[in-house]
């Protein structure tokens, strides 16, 4: 019974029907077409779905898609996109603050500034595997430079008298400048650093890897920046006449921080005053440093 009314169901979807259409007044047939169930069942599911595409289509490409309850608009799209590059920013500005702060902290303390050297594999971990391509005067300009600098990196052992009984370690210092000793270390008349002659408008490289902790202009020595280094090393240049960092960064040996100027009463012509302290107590930097 189940098979024949399967069957029964199958001949009366193909059973052909006829469709007319009349005149009322005049009974006249004006149209009339013959069709089966199962032809207007495929007819409708082709139409229905020819439907449903051109409305996901012109959802998808047009700007209808704004008008659905809940979808964002272009503005708010705008918004969106503005409030997480803006919250981006915010979070490296507060890393960069915290950082600074571990710093000052520290160096406040006295303690050895340990994180310089965490500081310095984080560097080497997200940006020295990064490759750029670099221009043929790029690399004119870096062989030049390498050329001329790669003597000025020296090693040199703690022989200052004030110095010999707290450490016996060594150290890589990064000459400050390109230029001639005018006036040497003197503690007794309270000269504690050097006094470096040399070109105008040259650069000023930091000796050693470490934290900008001050930048500002005085009277007597102009501008001026301190870079606090590991192990209670403290570097200071003086007279500078433009400065390129600002408290806080972060600096590599060699890494230009200033520029040679005749800024401040003490200054006479253009060259750079150099002092390096450690806990505290001034050294001779031509202990360290070879100078011309």
């Amino acid at each position: 019974m189940t098979e024949e009314k399967k069957g029964d169901t199958w001949e009366r979807l193909k059973r052909k029907y006829k469709l007319s259409l009349h005149n009322v007044d005049t009974y006249e047939e004006v149209f009339n077409m013959r069709l089966s169930p199962m032809w207007v069942l495929v007819v409708s599911s082709t139409v229905a779905v020819i439907l449903v595409l051109l409305t996901i289509l012109l959802i998808v490409f047009t700007g209808l898609r704004e008008f659905i309850p809940g979808y964002p608009d272009e503005n708010m799209r705008t918004m969106i996109t503005g409030n997480a590059l803006r919250a981006d920013s915010l979070g490296q500005e507060i890393a960069r603050r915290d950082h600074y702060l571990r710093a000052i902290q520290k160096v406040l303390r006295g303690e050895d500034y340990d994180i310089v050297a965490s500081r310095n594999d984080s560097l080497h971990r997200n940006y020295d595997t990064i490759q750029f391509n670099l221009s043929q005067q790029e690399s004119e300009f870096r062989t030049t430079i390498e050329e001329k600098e790669r003597f000025n990196l020296v090693l040199g052992g703690y022989s200052d008298n004030h110095t010999n009984n707290q450490t016996k370690g060594y150290y890589h210092f990064f000459a400050p400048v390109e230029g001639l000793v005018s006036r040497e270390f003197d503690d007794k008349a309270g000269h504690y650093g050097l006094d470096l002659v040399a070109k105008a408008d040259s650069r000023v490289s930091a000796v050693m890897a470490g934290v900008v902790v001050f930048t500002d202009w005085t009277i007597r020595t102009g501008n001026v920046i301190q870079v606090q280094h590991a192990n209670n090393l403290l570097s200071i240049y003086k007279h500078n006449s433009v400065l390129l960092k600002k408290q806080g960064d972060y600096v590599r040996e060699g890494e230009a921080i200033a520029v040679v100027g005749n800024t401040g009463e003490l200054s006479s012509g253009p060259h750079l005053h150099f002092e390096l302290w450690r806990a505290g107590t001034p050294m001779n930097p031509m202990n360290f440093i070879v100078f011309k």
